[in-house]
C-alpha cells in the first residue's frame, strides 16, 4: 500500500488521545462547575440514580480525559469512557437515530470507538510517563 506521509503510530495516537480528551474536557468540565444543574438535567431525562450517573459521567469525562491527556492509566479511562457512552447512547441517544443533529448516537459513538481504539492499543510512547523521568539521581 502507497502511504504518502511517513507512518507514525506514537505521533497519530497523542493526536487521539488529545483530540478525545479536549471533547471529554469540553463537556466534562461544565459539569464539574455546576454539578447541581447537570444532576437536574439528569433528572430530567428519566435516567436512572441521577446524582450516580451524573457523577460517573463527570468522572468519566474530566478524570478520564485528564489521564488521556497525559497518557497515564489510558485503557483504565478508555474503559469509563466506553461505559459513559453506551449508558448515554442506550438511555438518551438511541431513540432518536443515527443523526447527531437529532440528537441521536452518532455524537457518543463517535467518543465510544476512539476511546475503544485507545483501550486496544494503549497511549502509546508519548505520554507523560515517557517524557518525564525526574530529577537526576546524584551519583555518589
Amino acid at each position: 500500500m502507497r502511504r504518502y506521509l511517513p507512518a507514525n503510530l506514537d505521533l497519530g495516537l497523542l493526536v487521539l488521545r488529545v483530540a478525545l480528551a479536549a471533547v471529554l474536557l469540553y463537556h466534562g468540565v461544565p459539569k464539574l462547575m455546576n454539578f447541581s444543574a447537570t444532576v437536574g438535567a439528569f433528572q430530567s431525562m428519566h435516567l436512572p440514580a441521577p446524582s450516580l450517573t451524573a457523577g460517573f459521567a463527570l468522572i468519566a469525562e474530566v478524570i478520564g480525559g485528564i489521564l488521556l491527556l497525559i497518557g497515564v492509566a489510558v485503557d483504565i479511562a478508555a474503559l469509563l469512557v466506553i461505559v459513559d457512552m453506551l449508558g448515554a447512547i442506550a438511555l438518551v441517544h438511541w431513540p432518536n437515530g443515527f443523526d447527531f443533529t437529532k440528537g441521536g448516537w452518532e455524537h457518543p459513538f463517535t467518543i465510544l470507538c476512539m476511546a475503544l481504539t485507545l483501550a486496544l492499543t494503549g497511549p502509546g510512547r508519548r505520554t507523560i510517563k515517557r517524557t518525564y523521568q525526574g530529577p537526576e539521581r546524584r551519583r555518589k
